[in-house]
């Protein structure tokens, strides 16, 4: 009953409580200025600023407490995402809001190097070890032609973890698993032969969710990750130079253009992709640009 009183009238929001994803999260977190302590062995925090209580969870049940659960926010994979949407169907109670741009991996169909396949189809009729075994079975269903699961020839087993291992120990011929750098499927000796779904962190909400919250959170994160995104460059152009400079930097919606004391000349900023601002400076200066500055964004509220 004390839990239950805890967490009457916060957002319930549901992080990773380990694994690939669960650091990115929480630093998301403290960007967004949501404040907790989480007690050793506790999976439960409550956020010190904020009517939010933060429930840590395995990634691939978060989407079935937000879906059919109390819980109105978190933070998964779309693989998870996707997992329980194909469960589910029509009756899943999961909408994506926002795409956070890490995390990113391949759910990928995989068969022993050594061997002689090239083709998923290959494996129909035969057995495939995965801890996705829905979006598994539809996927071979539709590969057979029929797409109903119920008449699935290929034979789906699911294990809860070490996928790779299970060619190699003999329970399967292939394998159906996520995939980030490759070395761990190297490790056991597979390939990748087909692609399930590409997969990144998402930020998602149960669609029975009445919290007035969930906007306020979902703007803040959004916030940070465009700060972590993008970086604010500012220089000094000739005005007849101006439509070329801002071809170059374009902006989000449009670049700040000022007036200068200098005659026939203006001061612009805008915010540039981080991963392009190198190139970006060299336009510039090719253009007649001076005093280009590129300063770091701590948060940001776009659009």
């Amino acid at each position: 009953m004390d839990l239950v009183n805890h967490l009457e009238g916060r957002l319930l929001f549901a992080v990773p409580k380990k694994g690939r994803l669960q650091q990115a999260t929480l630093d998301l977190l403290s960007g967004s200025d949501i404040q907790f302590r989480r007690e050793t062995r506790l999976d439960i925090a409550l956020v010190k600023n904020l009517p939010i209580a933060l429930i840590f969870l395995p990634a691939a049940d978060i989407p079935t407490f937000i879906g059919e659960g109390r819980v109105d926010i978190g933070i998964t994979g779309r693989d998870q995402v996707a997992e329980h949407d194909v469960t589910l169907g029509d009756n899943s109670g999961v909408e994506e809001i926002l795409d956070l741009g890490f995390g990113r991996c391949k759910l990928q169909v995989q068969v022993p190097e050594k061997g002689d396949m090239t083709k998923a189809e290959q494996l129909i009729g035969k057995n495939v070890v995965t801890s996705f075994t829905s979006l598994t079975q539809d996927f071979f269903a539709k590969l057979e032609g029929h797409g109903d699961v119920t008449k699935l020839r290929t034979k789906v087993k699911y294990v809860s973890g070490s996928v790779e291992a299970a060619c190699a120990l003999g329970v399967a011929d292939g394998v159906v698993d996520l995939v980030e750098s490759g070395e761990t499927m190297k490790a056991a000796g597979l390939k990748a032969i087909d692609t399930v779904v590409e997969s990144t962190a998402v930020l998602v909400k149960s669609k029975n969710s009445s919290q007035p919250l969930v906007d306020l959170i979902t703007a803040r994160i959004r916030g940070v990750i465009t700060a972590q995104k993008y970086v604010l460059c500012q220089y000094n152009i000739p005005r007849g130079e101006l439509s070329t400079a801002c071809k170059i930097t374009p902006g989000k919606r449009a670049p700040t253009v000022t007036s200068l004391d200098a005659d026939g000349w203006v001061a612009v900023s805008a915010m540039v992709e981080k991963k392009a601002i190198a190139t970006v400076m060299d336009e510039l200066s090719k253009v007649g640009a001076t005093d280009i500055l590129v300063l770091n964004i701590a948060n940001s509220r776009t659009d």
